[in-house]
């Protein structure tokens, strides 16, 4: 029984987060807000004409140094929350809740420094 209740909660997660995309672009807004007075440079893979993705997503990089950098999404969590994901990990890449972007900012601002001086960290 227990089996079961996970799935459909996975099914409804996945189902808000599909369904919530002005949540989500609200959110990933806020980051980018938050990541621009940090210094960093993004992209917005959000907008529906341009790049229609199923899932909005921001790219956060290092300005000349693209290699360097993050994907980072929004998606539902238990108890009608958000949180932040990196996207190429999907669920197992939580950042940060939603609703603090300065504070998920500062998080990605310490993966993307560990990203380009390894030895420092």
């Amino acid at each position: 029984m227990r089996a079961l209740s996970v799935r459909a909660e996975r099914q409804v997660l996945r189902l808000r987060t599909r369904l919530g995309r002005r949540t989500t672009t609200r959110y990933l807004n806020a980051l980018a807000v938050a990541l621009q007075a940090r210094g960093w440079r993004f992209t917005k893979l959000y907008r529906p004409k341009e790049f229609p993705t199923p899932l909005p997503m921001l790219w956060v990089h290092a300005g000349i140094a693209k290699e360097v950098g993050i994907v980072v999404s929004v998606r539902a969590t238990p108890g009608g929350t958000w949180g932040y994901y990196e996207a190429l990990r999907g669920r197992q890449g939580y950042l940060w809740p939603c609703g603090d972007a300065k504070s998920a900012a500062e998080q990605i601002d310490l993966l993307l420094k560990h990203q380009m001086f390894p030895g420092t960290w």
